[in-house]
């Protein structure tokens, strides 16, 4: 009974130490996608992603990365966000040449957080056409 008492504690102990191992940055998305709806062909939108550092490790963003040209990364937060602080990244969509219908795209995004999943943002839109004015 002894040995499996000590064995218990160990293996608790153990759980532990890998837990504390699951430490540093974490970036958390407020919404990690979007859907701008219907978006007429030709115009341009934009959206504000806001997350959260809800590690304990300051968190650094060191570059956004589109997966095609329509896409552009306006603005995000250069310096470290501490822990508990919060940020905001920027994503611009140019529906200008783009083919009619459902449209979806990813954004890469490169950061020392140390949880899966954070590393990409998404929107959709439905690209629709412009009405000739009358």
């Amino acid at each position: 009974m002894r040995k499996l008492m000590l064995l218990a504690v160990v293996m608790l102990f153990m759980v532990g130490l890998h837990a504390q191992n699951q430490t540093g940055p974490i970036l958390t998305w407020e919404k990690g996608s979007h859907d701008f709806g219907e978006v007429v062909q030709g115009n341009k939108v934009e959206h504000t992603y806001k997350f959260t550092n809800t590690g304990n490790e300051p968190l650094i963003i060191t570059n956004v990365i589109p997966s095609c040209g329509c896409t552009l990364p306006k603005s995000w937060s250069r310096d470290p966000i501490m822990p508990g602080g919060s940020g905001e990244l920027v994503i611009a969509f140019d529906s200008a040449g783009k083919t009619l219908g459902k449209l979806e795209r990813a954004t890469s995004v490169v950061s020392n957080a140390s949880n899966e999943g954070a590393n990409q943002i998404k929107f959709s839109a439905l690209i629709i056409e412009k009405k000739p004015a009358n």
